[in-house]
């Protein structure tokens, strides 16, 4: 049996993930979980920092757990979230070696003209397919993103997880408050 893959998207807003992801979800027959297209449809535009009411962490949470069975049942999983941290990318690349799938990183780099010139034409064609985003946050969001090394590009060693926390898992589930529920006991 092949072992199922979980394909993490990571990029800044522009940077093609969600491009990239329908790509990789058709090519290996992967199940492509992209929050800002849940987010949009649950919630509406009506918060720009995409999280009405902090129910951004709780969905993401929830599309983990789901990849996380899917990946336990033997299916491929694309996970387009952006993951701007270290700390996100360990805790899932964890996560997918402790159900026994691989996991491999997508960094999408975007140079920031080419991303807010993206972002302008996606608001101008499509704007119920997107947040409105102004051009005053692309650098304090490239400051906050954290670009993945070499040792999370080729799935080298796992760093251990934060000060406070006894795995990736409670990482995880402090970060994602849904997970845990969501994954209804089911141990790691």
């Amino acid at each position: 049996m092949k072992v199922p893959t979980l394909y993490l998207m990571v990029g800044l807003p522009a940077s093609g993930k969600t491009h990239r992801a329908r790509e990789l979800a058709a090519g290996h027959g992967a199940l492509r979980l992209t929050p800002d297209e849940w987010a949009l449809t649950l919630f509406g535009q009506e918060d720009r920092h995409q999280e009405p009411g902090g129910k951004r962490w709780l969905l993401e949470g929830r599309l983990v757990a789901l990849g996380i069975d899917a990946l336990r049942l033997g299916l491929s999983v694309v996970l387009d979230f952006g993951l701007w941290s270290r700390d996100e990318r360990s805790a899932l690349r964890w996560m997918a070696a402790a159900v026994g799938a691989s996991c491999e990183i997508v960094y999408l780099p975007v140079e920031r003209d080419v991303q807010w010139t993206r972002i302008q034409n996606r608001w101008n064609q499509t704007p119920e397919r997107t947040f409105p985003m102004a051009e005053a946050e692309l650098d304090p969001w490239r400051e906050q993103f954290q670009v993945p090394g070499p040792d999370e590009l080729t799935g080298s060693s796992l760093p251990a997880p934060p000060s406070g926390f006894q795995s990736w898992f409670d990482w995880a589930q402090r970060f994602w408050p849904s997970l845990a529920e969501s994954l209804d006991g089911r141990a790691l």
